[in-house]
């Protein structure tokens, strides 16, 4: 192709172009003067948050559950539970010092205290590891009557009594006044955690009374 004809072709289609653009032109003119939003696809409106419920605060508050509690028994050797009612907490160290405060506080149905009188519960916290440390105030000492047997069911009392309502806790520590001890009386060692002895638990007493014969008639054959 020579650059004659070369140029001829340019001008006709350049010639081309622009009568393409003039009969065009009014629809481009229209589309450019209409507003955006109707070219665009509209987004459906937002549906309005419901606000989320808000948090009961006192969920839980007024609940209440059932624990055994472990006294000296009266008339034999040993520990015997005894149930009752405490006010429950969803925090597990602030739901120990409830119980052992109940246990402080004596037995309602005729057991022996095992906790000295005037025994305060200071402070109660549980490791990740599921030992709980039970602080307890100077009378669990002063006032602990001697001998090995007494000492043994105070310790153990508060050590089952933890242990076999709460899963989660595995072994006891006691302390005396935010110190660690060798012992409350010098007879059982409590300068480790210590897990529950449910040997301890006294037996019920066995029923010696004489069984009647059975005086009913011996069916007739």
């Amino acid at each position: 192709m020579t650059p004659r004809q070369a140029d001829v072709l340019t001008a006709v289609g350049l010639a081309g172009l622009l009568a393409t653009v003039t009969l065009t032109a009014p629809r481009w003119a229209a589309l450019l003067r209409t507003p955006a939003a109707s070219v665009e696809t509209e987004e459906p409106p937002a549906e309005e948050a419901t606000p989320a419920p808000a948090e009961d605060a006192e969920a839980g508050a007024g609940r209440r559950i059932n624990v055994r509690l472990y006294f000296e028994a009266p008339d034999r050797e040993g520990l015997l539970p005894e149930e009752r009612e405490v006010a429950f907490s969803s925090d597990l160290a602030q739901q120990l010092r409830t119980v052992v405060e109940e246990l402080a506080r004596g037995s309602a149905t005729g057991l022996l205290a095992t906790l000295p009188a005037g025994t305060r519960v200071l402070e109660v916290f549980v490791q990740a590891r599921g030992v709980a440390y039970v602080d307890l105030s100077s009378e669990a000492v002063s006032g602990l009557p001697g001998g090995s047997k007494a000492e043994l069911l105070t310790v153990y009392s508060v050590v089952n009594t933890i242990v076999t309502n709460f899963p989660a806790v595995s072994r006891v520590r006691i302390v005396v006044e935010d110190q660690p001890v060798a012992s409350l009386g010098g007879h059982v060692d409590v300068s480790r955690p210590l897990p529950p002895d449910m040997t301890l638990v006294a037996l019920p007493t066995p029923d010696l009374s004489p069984v009647a014969p059975d005086a009913s008639p011996s069916p007739a054959r």
